[in-house]
């Protein structure tokens, strides 16, 4: 099955390299968990297609600031198992799209589903509110993650983020 365009809401399983991990060296995350698109950004430059994604834990959040706790009910659509699950806000990682730690999430299908759109709305808030200067960013392809958060930055600027979501 082909993957699917990269978009604000998506959940994905991915191989997340926590921040800590990377700080260890290591260049691959030590679990494929789902993740959620945060940010699917088109660069000018080379029109590759950027992603931010922020992981789904079941480890319950030291801080609820950082964190959106998945309903019951979302995490069922999407096929996630019964335990309670949390996105982490204050850690994300940045990649050209499809990247090779993305992984077919259920048979051949390579996303769970979407998040209603209201909850993906309340993560992306809650990554960009950090300022993404307190956000971890673990960047997983580029030499220079600064490339990323600069467009991110300067689309938010101009107010045009959420233009390109889905493109």
């Amino acid at each position: 099955m082909a993957l699917p365009d990269p978009e604000a809401g998506l959940v994905i399983r991915y191989s997340f390299l926590w921040h800590s991990q990377a700080q260890e060296g290591r260049e691959e995350g030590s679990k494929d968990r789902p993740c959620v698109i945060v940010l699917a950004v088109t660069r000018a430059e080379d029109g590759k297609r950027r992603v931010m994604v922020a992981p789904i834990t079941h480890t319950i959040p030291k801080n609820s600031a950082q964190a959106v706790e998945v309903p019951a009910a979302v995490g069922r659509g999407l096929g996630l198992d019964w335990a309670k699950s949390w996105i982490v806000t204050a850690e994300v990682n940045t990649f050209t799209w499809p990247g090779p730690d993305v992984r077919p999430a259920q048979g051949e299908r390579f996303a769970f589903g979407r998040l209603p759109q209201g909850l993906a709305e309340n993560v992306r808030q809650k990554v960009l509110d950090r300022r993404l200067g307190l956000t971890k960013v673990t960047e997983r392809d580029e030499k220079d993650p600064r490339k990323m958060l600069a467009d991110i930055k300067r689309k938010r600027t101009l107010g045009d983020i959420d233009n390109d979501q889905g493109k």
